[in-house]
């Protein structure tokens, strides 16, 4: 598949469209850091307060920190309002009425969203007992399918999906969200954007680097696509506090490996507990940082449990996780109480 191929697959004018030229983007702000200009050009408030200026619509940056980290250039990189943004984004920048995606069931629910906000309509297909895509999935494709996602790690499961065998055959958009890449032994699939131009990797600042608080989602692309995606954004999207304190979390990232081993060390712990317990019918492997365990009663040991002042997911009415729950590793003490507050709930 070639990049024209995938640029034919853009609303066609959407190609077209001049996008909102904010200030600083008419004055590089970047490149004259180191002179003392006097900024009269945005209807701004002149009195330092640390952030009455509009951030840098572009996040050079924090792009710039980020490039040699993930193995990509500056030009493949988008930076959104959570990756929640980069869903929508990509929604709008493919799909018309006429259009649909694809999702499995079950996977995260706002790529569902997304596409009911756009008026696009949403095919499913549902994943086997185990999680896994079947050997149908691509079945439920047709001429107006634009776009697959796929959650790997999947959220509510915690397995990692084929994502290869879709990208083998689908000529559509494959976005891929990679939120919990980093607690597992995958290598993910960003190293393949240059093979796959059609490929869209979603990332987070929100799981393994803890903030979440900041919504700042990472998409990564051809640079052609990751243009069209930015012609579309809103024009001061991350704020001048989240790139600041972004920054200040790179410079500090050796803490970070540290927490994704304790998450998964812990989790493998959660595992064995939990899987002790004779209500407990089974506890899905998980490469997230997070547990899918099937539990008789599901709803009363959640009742149970937020009883404790212990706050978990009730998944139970979502398919194929009839009785299920949703746990997020916690720190240690904190996963003490929740094992011993689920042996009480019996």
């Amino acid at each position: 598949m070639k990049i024209e191929d995938v640029l034919s697959l853009v609303r066609p004018h959407l190609l077209t469209l001049q996008p909102y030229s904010s200030a600083r983007d008419e004055f590089d702000q970047e490149k004259n850091k180191d002179f003392n200009f006097t900024y009269l050009d945005a209807n701004e408030n002149p009195f330092e307060t640390g952030h009455n200026r509009y951030p840098d619509p572009h996040q050079r940056e924090l792009k710039k920190l980020i490039a040699p980290i993930k193995g990509v250039d500056i030009n493949q990189i988008f930076l959104g309002n959570g990756s929640d943004e980069a869903i929508d984004l990509v929604i709008r920048l493919f799909c018309s009425e006429r259009d649909n995606i694809l999702i499995p069931a079950p996977t995260y629910g706002m790529y569902k969203v997304s596409a009911e906000i756009n008026h696009i309509h949403i095919k499913t297909a549902l994943l086997d007992e185990d999680f896994n895509l079947t050997n149908s999935f691509m079945s439920n494709i047709d001429m107006n399918t634009k776009v697959i996602f796929l959650c790997s790690p999947n959220n509510p499961s915690g397995n990692l999906l084929d994502v290869q065998s879709v990208l083998d055959q689908f000529k559509g958009i494959v976005v891929v969200d990679e939120a919990y890449l980093d607690f597992t032994t995958s290598r993910g699939f960003i190293k393949q954007i240059d093979n796959y131009p059609n490929l869209i990797i979603l990332q987070t600042f929100s799981k393994a680097w803890g903030l979440a608080g900041l919504r700042l989602g990472m998409a990564f692309a051809r640079p052609e696509v990751i243009s069209l995606i930015n012609k579309i954004k809103p024009p001061y999207n991350i704020s001048s506090a989240t790139q600041q304190l972004a920054l200040k979390a790179i410079a500090n990232a050796d803490q970070v490996k540290p927490w994704i081993n304790l998450i998964k060390s812990e989790r493998e712990r959660v595992a064995t507990e939990l899987s002790k317990l004779r209500t407990v019918k089974k506890v899905f492997p998980s490469e997230a940082n997070f547990l899918l365990v099937r539990i008789e009663a599901a709803q009363e040991v959640y009742d149970d449990l937020t009883g404790d002042r212990i706050v978990v997911r009730d998944r139970s009415t979502v398919v194929r996780c009839e009785d299920c729950l949703r746990i997020t590793i916690g720190t240690p003490d904190e996963n003490d109480r929740l094992i011993a507050a689920v042996k009480r709930s019996l």
